[in-house]
Formats: structure tokens, sequence, C-alpha cells
């Protein structure tokens, strides 16, 4: 082969294979164009754009009393498409970029005019479509800065990118905090009325089209939501907010003062079983106090001497004893511990007095010697007060109670019985144990505590939560007389009197001190107390119902000097404040009311009322029955210049006075008092204009 046709060939080969690779590229674009063509438009659209979820604003949480507890507001995000219509040219970009920083930086003022400009530039270099300006922008700053240099442009030519988030907001703070609770996304288990709720207040998101763009930063293809979201509903709770702001103050005081570690307040309507006030509080390691735990409702702890309404309630209720019972308070020893009386002995007294007076060991005595042979039926009367079951709160939460009975393996049938006889050996938390006083101050019925009365959304209510009853009677009428007799008497003759009586209104409740086991170290180790006192008011009338618990007090820690103050400073403000509550009015001595008279001619008035003995206008308060008040308050009549008086029901006298000293002339038809006069009173006419007025 010669080499002309050598090269001939490798010329043929080589734009052979250039014309199979030039084919073999066409075939595979018409591949891709043709038969793949749907898959992959497909796979980029989902590369380049998604939906975004928007979040809906949540429903607002109201108190008993309109007042908004939480609320969300809409908070923004300020983004900058560099290149919009209205800047795209650089001469115009140049001359406003320097102004807008000037502006944000005076608004701001977290950087300085430079920083922006430099920002700005450097983002327009990159061709950036959604440059971030700022955070955390409000409602109100929004405003302000549509009206900036650039951003005055208009919606699109400007380039201002608006995106809205909700932030939620407590108005009052740290009221309530922990009842309203919290939504977060990391918390697994829901928290107060924004957890339990959720459902409702969350509402329903909306969506909206993004593109992603350089740098993996989604940006809004459009301002509208291509799906509006729907708004949260709202909750209407039970909370009052000016005794809830009552009980955080009292207890929080009484916290500081006592050194305590941690406290609660429950406030209850007697007969609706609403909770118009909850405070929880923790001592934080700087000293302050805050909402961290709902010792309210989780705080399981053995009650103490509170819990010996239910041991005195089953006695009565069996009849083992009567409210004269004779009982000794002298030690009282069981095998392994001998129960004692941390103030002493007191002596041999009666049932009533050993119970005013919190005798451990008379308690311990009767209940031990009452059911010793049959401990279950003691234990059968809690199970039937419910005691061991918890109450399905509406929000989450609630500790279960515990309370022992013979089955069980932890039964001492030497020990369990007398030491639960004063609150030892369960588990109780304020809540349970403020609903069984509840009962006693309810006539016997026992309610579920409620949290939240309805749920609106729009303004209609969609549902409405209604009271329930636990036990519809838990005992006698006989046995409920005696008993609210008894918590009386602890305030008025017992170891509440000095820090809860009230010469105001009568208060019935019971004080309870209790030793606080350590963990797994028992009751051997350190010492702690937990100081409460339960009860309600105006006793004769219970309206409210109310517990106090303070634990570990390192400034005392006896029940009534602890936790009685903040008792009586809630009940008293609660009793001022409440006009609803059945106060005794005062009681008004002499003449209430001021004789009925026209405004006529004043002299003539007071000379008759002189000749007729009539003095007073208001009547004396004051037990002594004497009139002090100085007579009958009186001016002369004054009227405004054209303007006509009044002077229906007067008679001709009186009337032609006022008429007279106005200005006006009178013609007069009839005799008697005034029934109509031509031109109305209040109306304005020139003085001498004639007035025609007709008497019958």
């Amino acid at each position: 082969m010669n080499i002309r046709t050598n090269i001939l060939l490798r010329v043929y080969l080589a734009f052979g294979l250039i014309l199979f690779l030039a084919a073999a590229v066409i075939f595979q674009l018409c591949r891709v164009q043709f038969i793949q063509g749907a898959k992959w438009q497909k796979m980029s659209m989902v590369q380049s754009t998604r939906y975004k979820n928007i979040e809906a604003a949540r429903g607002n949480i109201f108190s008993v009393d309109g007042s908004l507890l939480a609320t969300s507001v809409p908070e923004y995000e300020l983004r900058m498409d560099m290149l919009a219509g209205g800047i795209e040219n650089d001469k115009i970009f140049n001359e406003k970029v320097d102004s807008l920083a000037m502006k944000l930086s005076g608004y701001f003022g977290d950087k300085s005019a430079r920083e922006y400009s430099r920002i700005f530039r450097d983002a327009r270099k990159d061709s950036s479509r959604y440059q971030l300006v700022r955070r955390k922008v409000t409602y109100r700053e929004l405003k302000d800065i549509r009206k900036f240099p650039i951003f005055n442009l208009g919606k699109y030519k400007g380039g201002l990118i608006v995106v809205q988030q909700n932030r939620r907001i407590l108005p009052f703070r740290s009221l309530a905090q922990r009842t309203i609770g919290y939504k977060n996304e990391n918390v697994k288990n829901a928290v107060g009325l924004e957890g339990a709720y959720a459902s409702y207040i969350n509402g329903e998101s909306g969506k909206r089209m993004e593109r992603r763009m350089a740098g993996g930063v989604w940006m809004p293809i459009n301002d509208d939501a291509e799906i509006a979201p729907k708004e949260g509903a709202d909750i209407i709770s039970t909370i009052n907010v000016n005794f809830q702001d009552v009980a955080q103050t009292a207890l929080e005081k009484q916290l500081i003062y006592t050194k305590a570690d941690h406290g609660a307040v429950i406030l209850m309507e007697v007969a609706t079983g609403e909770v118009r006030a909850v405070a929880n509080y923790t001592r934080m390691p700087d000293g302050t106090f805050k909402e961290k735990f709902n010792y309210a409702i989780a705080g399981n702890q053995d009650p103490g001497s509170t819990f010996k309404l239910a041991s005195y309630m089953a006695l009565l209720e069996d009849h083992k004893v009567d409210t004269s019972t004779m009982v000794n308070t002298g030690d009282y020893p069981i095998p392994g511990h001998t129960i004692k009386d941390s103030h002493g002995s007191i002596g041999r007294v009666s049932v009533k007095k050993a119970f005013e007076k919190s005798s451990n060991a008379a308690v311990a005595y009767l209940v031990n010697t009452s059911y010793k042979d049959n401990q279950s039926k003691f234990t059968d009367h809690l199970y039937n007060w419910h005691l061991n079951e918890k109450m399905g709160l509406q929000i989450p939460g609630e500790a279960q109670p515990v309370v022992k009975n013979p089955n069980n393996r932890s039964w001492n049938k030497n020990m369990t019985l007398p030491q639960m006889a004063y609150g030892y050996e369960m588990q109780l938390t304020p809540l349970k144990m403020l609903s069984f006083y509840n009962a006693v101050a309810n006539n016997g019925k026992m309610v579920t505590p409620v949290f939240v009365k309805e749920i609106r959304r729009l303004g209609n209510t969609i549902e409405r939560f209604q009271t329930r009853t636990i036990n519809e009677k838990i005992c006698s009428d006989v046995t409920l007389k005696k008993m609210q007799e008894m918590l009386e008497g602890v305030v008025t003759e017992g170891s509440g009197k000095e820090y809860v009586y009230s010469p105001m209104f009568k208060i019935a409740g019971k004080t309870g001190t209790a030793q606080v086991a350590d963990a797994n170290k028992g009751y051997k180790a350190k010492k702690q107390y937990q100081a409460s006192f339960c009860g309600y008011f105006p006793a004769d009338k219970p309206k409210y119902s109310l517990i106090v618990v303070i634990n570990d007090p390192k400034n005392g820690y006896y029940a009534a000097s602890v936790a009685g103050p903040v008792f009586r400073e809630i009940a008293d403000k609660v009793y001022a404040s409440d006009l609803d509550m059945n106060q005794t009015p005062a009681h008004l001595i002499g003449n209430t009311t001021l004789p009925k008279f026209k405004q006529g001619n004043l002299k003539a008035l007071k000379k008759v009322y002189d000749k007729l003995g009539v003095k007073p206008l208001y009547a004396s308060a004051t037990p002594t029955g004497l009139d002090t008040s100085s007579g009958i308050a009186s001016e002369d009549n004054k009227y405004k210049t054209g303007t006509v008086p009044n002077v229906t029901g007067m008679g001709l006298s009186d009337a032609l006075y006022a008429l007279g000293n106005a200005g006006y002339k009178v013609s007069v038809k009839g005799s008697g008092s005034v029934i109509t006069q031509s031109v109305t009173g209040g109306s304005m006419i020139p003085k001498g204009s004639k007035i025609t007025i007709e008497l019958q």
C-alpha cells in the first residue's frame, strides 16, 4: 500500500468516527428531549423549587375576664433582591444605596452606614437575589422601612422581600406562665394550655412556592401564599388576672422571707371548680424565683396534717367518735416508732379540740384503734372519695396519687394505718388535696378542677366545658356539718388563729406541717419540711377554696406561720375585690335620701325645709345612732345663657322664677304643675323669647 492510500484510509476512518460520535450525540439529545424529557423536567422542578409550609397565627389565650394571656404577633425577616427592576441600572443603584445605608444605620443603630453600604455593594457584585437585611422586624418598623430610599420604589422595583413569621408573647409576662405553658418542637411532652390544646390553637398551615438560589438559599417566588394559613382557635381560660397577680406576689414574698426551696398556690371557685389562680415558684441558683415546674398538679408529696380532714371524716361517718369524744394527746407508741405532737401534749381533750390543735398522737390513736381489726375499711373511704385516682385535668402533667391499702406489699399492719392517719405513707398533689377540701365547702359535692371554659373561633364558641362531678356526696350531711364546724374552729380557736383569722369574714381550713423524705435517704437524712394551709372562705357561704404549700423553708417550718400568712393575704385581697361576695353592708342611721324637689326658688325651698325640720342628705354609718350630716346639700341654680330651663313638674311660682331668671317671657295656661312647655328644656333660643307653659 502506497503512502497516499494509507493517508486517505486514516482520514476516512477519522471522519467516520466523527460522524458516528455526532450521530450518537444527536441520538442521545433526542432521547433526553423526547423520551426522558418529562422525567428530567420533574427532577429539575423538585430540586429548584419547593412548597414551604407557612405557620398559621396561633390562637389567643384569654383570662376569664377577657384579658389577653398569650397571643401571636407578626415578626418579619427582611431580604433584598439586588437586581430588582428599579435598581437594575448601576447608576440608580449607586446614587441611592448610600442613602439607604444611612437610613438603616440611623434607624437600627446596629451597624454603621459604611458597613451597610459595603454589604449591599458586595451583594450587588455577587448578583444576590435574596440578601439578608434584618431579622425580627416589627410591623411598625416595617412600615417605616418601606419609606426608605430604594425600598420606596414599590413592591417589586425596590427589591424588598418580606418574610412573615409569628412570635408568641405573654402580655403579662410571668403571670400564670407555667399554666399557660408553651409550644416547643424540641419538647416531646405538652406543657400547660399551649400544649394541651395545641390542636385547636395551632390552626392550619398554609403553603408557598419557593425557588432555590445560589448558596442553598430558598426565596419565595411570590409574596402571597398559594394556600393561605388558617388561624388557630382562641382559648378562654378560668384564670383571673387580678387574683393571679395577688397569688404570685404573696407566694413569692413569703418564699423569699422563709428562704424556701419552692412553693405553690391554687385558688379555686367552690361551686364550679374553676381555677382562678395557680402559682408555682422554684428557687433558682441566683436566689430568684421562677416558674419552672408545676408543683400544683405534679408535685406529689406527703400531705401531712391537712389529710386529717379525711381521717376524722371517716371516723365520724363510721360513728367511731363524735366531736365531743375525749382523747389523749400524749405520746402514742406503735411498734418501732412513737408518734408525738411537735408542740407537746395538751392533755385529754375533745376530738374537736384535738383537730383544732392538730394533734398527731390523737388522730393516730383514734384511727388505729378504730380500724385495727379491719384496716381496709379505712382505706375504702379514701378510695370511695377517689383520692387514689387522677382527676383527668385539662392540662397535662397530673401526677398519679399514691394511696395504699392492705393489699399493697409495702403495707405494714402495725405502722402504715396510724401514720396514714396524719398524712404520711401516701403521695398527693396540692390540687388533689384542695379538691377534697373544696368538696366540704361545696356541701359534699366533689368536682374536677377546670382550667378552660370554652374554645372560640372567630368569636363563635365551638366547644364549651362543663363542670364534671367526681363524687356527688362524699359523706352524710351530719358528718359534713361537723367537719365544717371543726375547720372553722381551727381558725377561730386552733392552730390557724394567730395567722389566718380575719375579723371581716369567716375562714375555714387546716394547717399541715409534714417532714419530707429525701429521695432514697428517707426521713433520717437532713430534715426538710413542707408547710401548707388548705381551706375556704367565707366559711358561712363558701365561694373560694385555697391551698398554700411551701417546701423546705429555712426560716421557720410550722404551717401556721409559714403558709398561713400567704393564705390570709390572698383571702383578704380576693374578698375585698370580689363585689359579688356576700359582704355585710354598713348599717345607716337616720335619713338616707334627700327629699325630692324641683330646681326652683332655692330660698323658698330652704325656708320650707327649715319649717318642717327636714335636715339630712346623708346618714351616719356610726353605731351611735347620731345623725352627723350637716344638712341639705344645695346650691343656686345656674343656667347657661340662651338655654331654656326644664320646668316640667314645677309649680307656677318655681317655673316663673326659673324662666324669668333665664331671661324669657312666660305665657301661662291652666293651674297646678307644669305638664308641658312650648320650648323643650335645654334648647337654645335668644333671651326675651316667649315660652308658653301649660299647667294641670
